[in-house]
C-alpha cells in the first residue's frame, strides 16, 4: 500500500515532538562551516516541508522532492498559511516542490547541497537502489557540494522498536502503530492505523463524533555505518563523517539516529562540525 496518504493529514500532529528548529540550525551550521552560506539546496524526501521552509528562512533557494502528493499538498499550503515570525530574507515564496520518487529523481541543474532527514533513506530497502540514489546525489552536487542525511540505526530497530505496539489518543485523532522487525533481513515493518475526526452528528440527544479510518503499511531497512560508507564510496563520493544526530558526538552502541556527511571525492580540508 502506498505510504503517507491518509497518514499525511495527521503527520505533523504526531511529529510535533521533532525538534525541527534545532535540526535546521545544525544543518545550517554544517553548511556554513563548509562554505555554503547561500545557493540552491535540495530537500530529498521533504514530506510536509518542515525542514524545507526553515532552510528557506536562512535564505537558501529550496527545492523539495517527495513521492507523496498528499504530503506535498500540505507543504504547499503551509508555505502560505503558517503564522510564524518569518525572517525578512526568507525565500519561502520561492520554494519549488516536485512530486518525484527519490529512487530516480531528476533536477534541472546542480545544487550546492542535498539534505535528507527524518530517516527517509531507511525506506530504501535494497542496497542497489540506495547506491543509485547516492550516485544521483553525486551527479547533481556542484563542485564543493555536500550531502547531509540521517538514518535510524540497527540498535533502534532491534532494541527500541522491535516487536512492539505504540498507541496515542488525542482529541481529534488517534493512531495504533504495530511494529515488527526481522533480524534476518534487517527489514522493519510497521502497520499504522489512524482514526481522524470527520464530523459530528446528533445521536440520542448527545453529540457523537465520527472518525475516518486509514491503514498503511511502511517498510524500512536498518543499515550499518560500514555499509553506508561503502555505498557512498562506490557512488564516487567522499565519506566525510558520521555522528550522533544532531550533535557533535561520535555514534555509540546505543545511538538511535546517526547523521552522515559526504561530499565530492576529491574535496579536501572539510570542516563538517
Amino acid at each position: 500500500m502506498e505510504a503517507y496518504t491518509g497518514f499525511a493529514q495527521v503527520y505533523d500532529r504526531f511529529m510535533d515532538n521533532v525538534p525541527y528548529e534545532d535540526w535546521a540550525a545544525d544543518i545550517r551550521r554544517i553548511l556554513v562551516n563548509n562554505g555554503i552560506s547561500e545557493g540552491i539546496l535540495l530537500d530529498l524526501g521533504c514530506g510536509t516541508g518542515s525542514i524545507t521552509r526553515r532552510m528557506a528562512d536562512y535564505g537558501y533557494d529550496m527545492i523539495g522532492i517527495d513521492i507523496s502528493e498528499e504530503m506535498l499538498q500540505i507543504a504547499i499550503e503551509k508555505k502560505y498559511d503558517e503564522e510564524e515570525n518569518i525572517p525578512p530574507n526568507s525565500k519561502r515564496e520561492d520554494i519549488l516542490y516536485l512530486k518525484q520518487d527519490m529512487k530516480d529523481f531528476e533536477l534541472y541543474g546542480t545544487v550546492a547541497a542535498i539534505v535528507c532527514t527524518c530517516d527517509s533513506l531507511n525506506y530504501i530497502t535494497k542496497e542497489e537502489e540506495l547506491l543509485h540514489i547516492f550516485t544521483l546525489v553525486n551527479n547533481y552536487l556542484e563542485a564543493g557540494g555536500i550531502f547531509l542525511f540521517d538514518m535510524n540505526t540497527e540498535y533502534k530497530y532491534r532494541e527500541i522498536l522491535k516487536d512492539s505496539v505504540i498507541a496515542e489518543n488525542r482529541d481529534d485523532c488517534s493512531f495504533i502503530w504495530e511494529n515488527y522487525f526481522d533480524k534476518e533481513t534487517n527489514i522493519n515493518e510497521y502497520q499504522v492505523t489512524i482514526f481522524v475526526e470527520a464530523q459530528e452528528q446528533e445521536i440520542s440527544q448527545s453529540k457523537s463524533k465520527l472518525y475516518e479510518k486509514f491503514s498503511e503499511t511502511h517498510y524500512q531497512k536498518a543499515y550499518s555505518i560500514d555499509v553506508i560508507r561503502r555505498l557512498l564510496e562506490e557512488a564516487g563520493m567522499e565519506f566525510i563523517g558520521v555522528y550522533e544526530a544532531f550533535s557533535e558526538e561520535p555514534p555509540k552502541d546505543t545511538t538511535e539516529r546517526v547523521c552522515f556527511i559526504a561530499g565530492e571525492k576529491f574535496q579536501t580540508g572539510k570542516v563538517y562540525l
